[in-house]
């Protein structure tokens, strides 16, 4: 059990000015593993006043400064990196065979990388009889969510930091404790009061006061597409910034020429990590043809190697779904995928043997048309649509015809072939033959998967204004 009764404020541990804790449940058991605080709007203006006054000081901070207590914020993460993947599984229910590489390995790298950026906001660029500096943005708020939560954390945080910015950081109320872990590490490294502060409570509550406030300049929310809404339009008023990692329906388009094995293999696997709940999830198989038999065999076969348990063995491939309103929630897409005329291949329900905790089976489906609900709306859960296509023009037409951009695949019989077809995709990231996450290259999406960036250089530009001095 792991209880915290206070918020992180201007520096040190405070008492706050809600009433009541919000329960942690592990979703493998259904039992509760954490308590965290549920701040209010007073723990708000608390936290976005300490961020203005520490604002000024931290952005005249040498950036070789602020890149020495990013490092040391690294280094207190890989001294911990064990820890904290077991408190994300816990409370995730991601198996413990990602979750140290995915959850935490990841994001340290990602963080590390902007010790060195730090020095960009340094650079000063003559244009004609002006000169072009970066300035920080200012105060940001950041409203991250329960699926990948360390890793959208830093993916904020790291850059805001090196930029000059400071923070306050609202985590998921599903999945909080591991904001509370970081908020000790960063009180270990000494970073000044106000640069970072952290106030846990209910979206609806906390994360609106956030988004509204006249003293954010910058508020960065990653979640569902209706979620985002209502924070750009609680933002809409005081015209800050808005930068949002929202949803995806993503493709992985399956030429004829490729490796139908591999390629198949990798599109089922990609969907059921972390149980589906992941935007880039590939959820949107599309297959040729002349094909579609044997890559139906294939995924079935593949879907049915997997093993769902406990997210603490090593040997489970899926765990259970972070809560039982997922769960509810895709359990009523599946219904609703049988009822608009898929063909069930595989799962669909919770099998024998997980009667406690938040279970879905890894779950196909064949004979998918595009325009069926399943196919275009995020179910965030181990379902995969396989969608077949008489040629390439019609892959790409299916592959763009979605709400979302976030992200997209192509497997194709060479990297040129690949390439190709990547550049006519409508999406914010493509991966061509499997190819792997860069931390190093921006992450966004199009359409209604959001905008602006997060990671590299672009991440860094979201929190900076760009001022020109005519001289």
């Amino acid at each position: 059990m792991r209880e915290y009764a206070r918020l992180y404020i201007d520096g040190a541990w405070r008492v706050p000015g809600g009433e009541g804790m919000a329960e942690v449940i592990d979703p493998a058991t259904e039992q509760v593993i954490g308590r965290v605080p549920l701040g209010a709007e007073a723990d708000v203006e608390r936290a976005v006043m300490a961020a203005r006054r520490a604002f000024d000081g931290w952005a005249r901070t040498p950036s070789s400064v602020r890149a020495g207590y990013i490092t040391a914020l690294a280094a207190q993460l890989r001294n911990r990196a064990a820890e904290m993947a077991s408190v994300i599984t816990d409370e995730l229910g991601m198996p413990v065979q990602w979750c140290q590489a995915v959850q935490v390995e990841g994001p340290i790298a990602g963080l590390e990388q902007y010790a060195g950026l730090a020095g960009l906001m340094d650079e000063v660029r003559e244009v004609g009889n002006s000169l072009v500096y970066r300035e920080a943005v200012g105060v940001c708020a950041f409203i991250n969510p329960w699926n990948y939560p360390l890793h959208q954390m830093i993916g904020k945080l790291a850059p805001a930091l090196a930029a000059g910015c400071t923070v306050v950081v609202k985590p998921s109320q599903e999945t909080p404790l591991h904001a509370f872990m970081l908020a000790e590490m960063i009180e270990a490294i000494g970073l000044p009061a106000g640069v970072f502060n952290l106030v846990s409570g209910p979206g609806a509550k906390v994360g609106e006061a956030l988004a509204r406030h006249p003293q954010v300049d910058m508020v960065s929310f990653t979640g569902s597409t209706g979620a985002g809404v209502r924070v750009a339009q609680a933002a809409a008023p005081t015209v800050k910034r808005v930068c949002l990692e929202l949803g995806g329906k993503s493709p992985l388009l399956i030429t004829a020429d490729a490796d139908l094995h591999a390629a198949v293999r990798h599109g089922v696997q990609d969907v059921m990590i972390n149980s589906g709940q992941t935007c880039t999830a590939l959820t949107r198989m599309l297959l040729p043809a002349s094909r579609y038999a044997e890559a139906l065999e294939i995924a079935e076969a593949e879907t049915r190697t997997l093993v769902m348990g406990d997210p603490r063995d090593p040997a489970s491939f899926l765990g259970p779904m972070c809560s039982a309103s997922q769960r509810r929630t895709v359990l009523d897409y599946i219904r609703l995928g049988q009822e608009e005329g898929a063909r069930l291949l595989c799962g669909g329900d919770t099998p024998a043997g997980f009667e406690r905790g938040f279970y879905v089976a890894p779950t196909l489906f064949a004979d998918v048309d595009n325009r069926m609900r399943i196919a275009q709306e995020e179910i965030f859960g181990p379902v995969l649509c396989l969608i077949p296509y008489a040629d390439e023009a019609q892959a790409l037409a299916l592959a763009n015809d979605s709400p979302f951009g976030l992200s997209s695949a192509v497997w194709a019989g060479s990297r040129e072939h690949g390439l190709a077809l990547a550049r006519q995709i409508r999406a914010g990231q493509c991966f061509i033959n499997g190819g792997g996450f860069n931390y190093q290259a921006p992450f966004g999406g199009y359409k209604q998967s959001g905008n602006g960036r997060e990671w590299g250089e672009e991440g860094l530009a979201e929190f900076v204004e760009v001022k020109a001095v005519q001289c």
